[in-house]
């Protein structure tokens, strides 16, 4: 054998066991949010252990036990699967955002999708009278409804000056400013009752969460994967830097109007039940890179799994700390969210020339 061939059988050894690496990290975050949505079922105001949790799981939601059957499945199921399929609508969303933008510091809310979706909801919370839909449905449907608004008007900005990032942060900035001056004016005009709805909503929170709401915003996440998942070789070399991505035959501008029209959908599948959701579409790319490098086969997935990770582990912490009146996580994730933000600001800097 010659020494190029066992060159070769080396590279072609390291990648395998690279490969082997990140899929067992990709299994562990997976079992870490199996532990955590377990712990999330058995927290709450009238506690239950996790033999009781499994007890209930396996006797399904018409078991003999109806208090432990209408707790699980009627309150806190819907809410911890809300919060596992947000949180990787929210990872998913913030590594696409990250790569077409190459900021590190970009998010599913650079765009001001998580403005519009605050709007909407405002909108719908001080008028939702005068709409010919149910008060529980036209929330999400507004906040929904704003979400691809502020995806149209970006477009639009972007086809006029071009679908750079630059363009596309700075279209982003000017309607979050846009979204959060019309969120700001409806709050001074509410009453204090609507005022309260409101913030509220802006809080972020799962407690309003049920089956219905967990199918649509499960269903969008679902439907967007397999259409991310066919960009995933593009992304990688997008990493390499937009030139080097265009040498190789990649249409730069396609693919970013294809991913941030797919970040607008799962941002507003992911906040217009639950409200606004800080943070976590920032950290769990940076969390999934870190562990799996910039191979979006192993980094996409991570960020979602991450993105569910630090969510349901923000629902975990708060039924912690305050069993009797669970703190929104909306609260909790943008807490936690700013020494993280501060630590990839800091790197950020450490790493410039």
């Amino acid at each position: 054998m010659t020494s190029a061939e066992v060159g070769l059988r080396g590279l072609r050894d390291g990648y395998r066991r690279e490969v082997l690496r990140r899929a067992l990290i990709l299994g562990l975050a997976g079992v870490a949010l199996l532990v955590l949505v377990a712990l999330d079922l058995s927290l709450g105001p009238s506690g239950m252990t996790l033999r009781e949790v499994g007890r209930a799981l396996a006797a399904g939601p018409n078991g003999e036990d109806r208090m432990a059957a209408t707790i699980l499945w009627r309150l806190r199921m819907p809410q911890t699967a809300m919060g596992v399929a947000v949180g990787c609508c929210l990872g998913l969303a913030g590594l696409q955002m990250q790569t077409i933008l190459d900021n590190s510091l970009a998010s599913p809310f650079t765009l001001g999708f998580s403005a519009a979706a605050g709007f909407g909801a405002a909108l719908a919370i001080m008028f939702g009278a005068l709409f010919p839909i149910p008060g529980v449905i036209v929330v999400p449907v507004l906040a929904f409804t704003m979400t691809l608004l502020a995806c149209v008007l970006v477009h639009l900005v972007a086809r006029t000056r071009g679908a750079t990032s630059e363009v596309l942060v700075l279209a982003g900035i000017a309607i979050l400013f846009f979204f959060q001056s019309l969120q700001s004016l409806l709050q001074y005009l509410a009453s204090p009752e609507v005022l309260q709805q409101i913030v509220f909503w802006l809080f972020g929170s799962l407690l309003k969460a049920n089956w219905p709401a967990v199918a649509v915003t499960t269903g969008i996440f679902l439907v967007c994967l397999p259409l991310v998942t066919r960009d995933v070789w593009s992304l990688t070399a997008l990493r390499l830097g937009e030139a080097n991505a265009a040498s190789l035959g990649l249409r730069v501008a396609a693919l970013r109007y294809r991913a941030f029209t797919l970040v607008a959908l799962l941002t507003a599948g992911a906040v217009s039940f639950v409200g606004t959701i800080g943070f976590v579409g920032l950290i769990a790319p940076h969390l999934a890179r870190s562990l799996a490098g910039e191979d979006h086969r192993f980094s996409l997935p991570l960020a979602a799994v991450m993105g569910a990770v630090c969510l349901i582990g923000a629902s975990v912490f708060g039924k912690l700390m305050s069993p009797g009146a669970v703190i929104p996580v909306g609260i909790i994730t943008a807490v936690a969210g700013i020494p993280m933000l501060l630590v990839v600001i800091l790197r950020k800097g450490s790493a410039a020339p």
